[in-house]
């Protein structure tokens, strides 16, 4: 093999593990939504998911890494960010960050909220993308009178957040089932080989009922939620998915700002490296072949 494939073969590996999605783990009975990578290139989406960030999130959640300023990349002005989005700050080029005290978070959230620059890298797994994480728990909200906020959250469960978009959502209820094989005092008043099903549900007001069976034969173990229809809403089940997911790619948007832009480069780059690569090897063969 020449210098010439070398270096391709070379380009060809560092290309393939740039573009490898880091992996970690995740831990949840709730299975991943797949969030709608297309609003990611849609400046609208971006646009409304950063005012719903800025008046639902930002009172709570900083996102010190990212500047106001960058939202000119999505289509916004100076003065378009500061007359709507420039809450907590006086210049566009300053980071989103919070007048909360770590204190009063603590006091009042038993810890201080997580910032959310770079959260959607941080909460990407095995079985998604952070983006999938982040539209899926924005959606997976139902009552619970048992905690202390009155809400929980089938995806990240006994969550210290409460439900801050209920007012657009509405309230739901839940039924969980737990199925898992008899044990104990279950076991001896059962056929062998039984399974018990335990169900826990939640209705639209949080209040909590349990019930029990058994169940003879094999059945697959595991958790399920299964969440009911929200009720009550400012906007329509449709029309909060849209929302979410507005939000979400705003959220992505944030831990990699330039990720659009190095996208639509890399293709340009591609494309040269190919024209380079057929260049020089028909330079390499032209050369070669009076001494061969």
């Amino acid at each position: 093999m020449n210098i010439f494939m070398r270096l391709a073969a070379r380009l060809a590996f560092g290309a393939l593990v740039l573009t490898q999605t880091p992996v970690h783990a995740a831990g949840s009975d709730f299975p991943l939504d797949r969030f709608p990578t297309s609003k990611l290139t849609e400046q609208a989406a971006l646009q409304e998911g950063a005012k719903l960030f800025v008046n639902y999130c930002l009172g709570c959640h900083s996102a010190q890494y990212m500047r106001y300023n960058r939202l000119r990349d999505i289509g916004l002005t100076d003065d378009q960010i500061k007359r709507n989005l420039l809450f907590s700050a006086e210049k566009v080029g300053e980071g989103m960050k919070i007048a909360m005290r770590v204190e009063d978070a603590k006091s009042w959230f038993g810890g201080q909220p997580p910032d959310l620059s770079v959260i959607a890298r941080a909460r990407s797994s095995h079985e998604g993308t952070g983006s999938d994480w982040i539209y899926t728990y924005l959606r997976a909200y139902y009552r619970d009178s048992t905690r202390p906020t009155g809400w929980n959250n089938a995806l990240f469960h006994n969550v210290g957040m409460p439900n801050v978009l209920w007012e657009l959502q509405g309230s739901r209820g839940v039924v969980i089932e737990d199925v898992h094989a008899a044990k104990g005092e279950a076991a001896k008043n059962a056929p062998k080989g039984s399974f018990v099903k335990a169900s826990v549900s939640f209705d639209e007001a949080g209040l909590r009922s349990e019930a029990k069976e058994t169940l003879a034969g094999p059945a697959k173990e595991g958790k399920q939620y299964m969440l009911g229809k929200p009720q009550g809403g400012n906007l329509s089940p449709a029309q909060f998915d849209d929302a979410m997911a507005n939000l979400t790619a705003y959220i992505t948007y944030m831990s990699d700002p330039s990720a659009i832009e190095r996208k639509r480069l890399g293709v340009w780059v591609m494309l040269y490296l190919c024209g380079f690569f057929v260049l020089a090897w028909w330079l390499n063969k032209t050369y070669w072949k009076d001494i061969k």
